[in-house]
């Protein structure tokens, strides 16, 4: 509308005319044309995924795990809207065959598959992954994300541009799957109902956020806006929930034990504002904050048994003097 659009080219713009207008506040219209941007991305990270999976389970004599259908969507959900199918298709492959299928395939895997293959793309085409062209549903239309806008100018940028609300319920720019915190949250609880998701790991990232962000507010930056922003824009910018409650939790690289999901899920969050606001390269960090938590994970788990067989061990010696005197 802001283009005064009438027609979109190409073959999407076939697709998207053929039952409906460009109405933006039309609800049919809009669900119909971000169908059809998301649907060409999740083909061809559903087909060429399960490509590989299938190579690699005929040549181990394995059946094809259904673990590969929440990773193709996942890792589809993270993807730019307008991004090029082939490397849609090359991401998909990195996080499938490098991320988990060379460390056995599924169970045997120590890092998020989706996530690698996300961050692989990240860094290798950084220039458009990070780009604010690469975010907005609409050819030849840039619009710089809530998160970018943050880094730049902090609570006031995003403001500009946006409400909280708008930042809630996810119309803004991002990738297909992070826009919407309401969205994530009723998938999180759809999650936790079925005892799919551990609430330990998404509460434990929350908190470990909140905290963190609690310190940089205490402390301050004046050349660092985001030191300053309230916990609450954290929380609805950028793929903070949608990272929380859907990347976190993956059953085989998160931590295992209830106490360690605990330390796990505060280490995201921890570690999620550390990157945003410290690191000027990175304005996301919930991505980088899994991947570096799931390389700790198996030494969470560890110092947790540990702790509990000391505890033990030391609660049976009282107990057997108690028992001597």
């Amino acid at each position: 509308a802001a283009e005064g659009l009438t027609s979109i080219e190409g073959w999407r713009g076939g697709l998207i005319s053929m039952l409906s207008g460009l109405n933006p506040a039309n609800v049919w219209d809009n669900f119909w044309h971000g169908l059809w941007y998301f649907l060409p991305v999740y083909a061809t990270v559903f087909i060429v995924g399960g490509l590989w999976e299938g190579i690699f389970a005929g040549i181990r004599n394995h059946e094809i795990n259904e673990g590969f259908f929440v990773t193709s969507i996942l890792f589809t959900l993270t993807l730019p809207p307008t991004i090029p199918l082939w490397m849609a298709a090359l991401g998909i492959t990195f996080g499938v065959v490098i991320g988990k299928e060379v460390f056995g395939g599924t169970g045997k895997n120590f890092l998020n598959p989706a996530l690698t293959g996300r961050a692989f793309l990240y860094f290798a085409y950084g220039s458009y992954m990070s780009g604010s062209e690469a975010w907005v549903a609409v050819d030849g239309y840039s619009g710089a994300t809530a998160l970018a806008l943050a880094a730049q100018d902090g609570v006031a940028g995003i403001t500009s541009q946006f409400t909280w609300f708008q930042t809630f319920i996810g119309s803004v720019p991002g990738s297909l799957g992070e826009t919407s915190t309401l969205a994530c949250i009723l998938g999180g609880a759809f999650l936790l109902w079925t005892g799919v998701a551990s609430y330990r790991i998404i509460f434990g990232v929350i908190f470990g956020m909140i905290a963190t962000v609690l310190v940089f507010n205490l402390v301050g930056g004046v050349d660092n806006p985001i030191y300053a922003l309230p916990w609450y824009w954290h929380f609805t910018i950028g793929g903070f929930a949608f990272g929380a409650i859907f990347m976190a939790t993956d059953p085989v690289s998160a931590a295992m034990t209830d106490t360690g999901r605990w330390i796990y899920g505060a280490l995201i969050g921890f570690m999620t504002v550390i990157i945003r606001g410290v690191n000027p390269a990175f304005p996301e960090g919930i991505m980088l904050a899994i991947l570096f938590a799931n390389m700790f994970a198996p030494l969470i788990d560890y110092g947790v048994v540990k702790a509990n067989m000391k505890r033990r061990q030391k609660r049976t010696a009282i107990d057997s003097a108690s028992t001597a005197l």
